[in-house]
């Protein structure tokens, strides 16, 4: 497995598409679900490489060239597994978006990906949407769940203020949060009791399961 990342890694930097998407297809072909090929593949490598980028061993050009190239893989494979599985009723939804001035949306996108799998109509709006539209959208769409994905603790106070509107909407949507420094942040300063933070996508699929589980038990 630590072979695959560290050929997955080499190839995102290298801006390898179709090798990149090779390998995980391969993955996929030997029967590897979803959340561990996120989980062991392409969040341990883009973690690598923002680590490289961190210790200027890559430049900003090598940490760019690498995201957009895992951004298509993760799009070919997204494709790839809802067109092959047959999918369930879509009767929930879910938006997803980074907080304003957050750029980093692999990960929301995982997130997305994985709520579709369990019946999820969804709306990913990616990196740096300002509340004002993130409401306006809510408000209209009515989703079940809102997803922030938040990685700079400068930008906590900001993540206070959109928990905070968004949990007031009229609807009462879930407001869930993710991103690589949620778990140092403490809750009762910048969440309600309602919020709920997932620190790995391991804990959003077992909520996830958990969910559909209870759902069928009262069908």
């Amino acid at each position: 497995m630590e072979k695959d990342t560290a050929a997955f890694t080499r190839l995102l930097l290298e801006g390898n598409q179709n090798r990149a998407w090779q390998l995980v297809e391969a993955r996929h072909a030997d029967g590897a679900e979803p959340i561990t090929i996120f989980q062991e593949l392409l969040t341990p490598a883009m973690a690598h490489i923002g680590i490289l980028w961190e210790e200027d061993q890559i430049s900003v050009a090598d940490e760019h060239l690498a995201t957009t190239t895992c951004d298509f893989v993760l799009s070919r494979y997204q494709q790839h597994i809802l067109t092959e599985r047959k999918q369930k009723e879509a009767n929930k939804k879910a938006m997803f978006l980074c907080i304003e001035d957050e750029l980093h949306h692999l990960g929301l996108k995982m997130v997305s990906i994985l709520f579709e799998l369990y019946g999820y109509k969804t709306k990913l709006f990616g990196a740096n949407l300002p509340l004002e539209y993130a409401l306006k959208t809510a408000d209209d769409w009515q989703p079940d769940v809102i997803g922030l994905s938040f990685s700079l603790r400068k930008h906590a106070h900001r993540l206070n203020h959109y928990i905070q509107e968004l949990e007031q909407l009229e609807h009462s949507p879930a407001v869930i949060v993710g991103g690589r420094i949620v778990s140092t942040i403490n809750k009762a300063e910048y969440c309600s009791d309602k919020t709920r933070l997932f620190y790995a996508l391991s804990d959003l699929y077992e909520w996830l399961s958990n969910t559909e589980e209870k759902e069928n038990t009262h069908v």
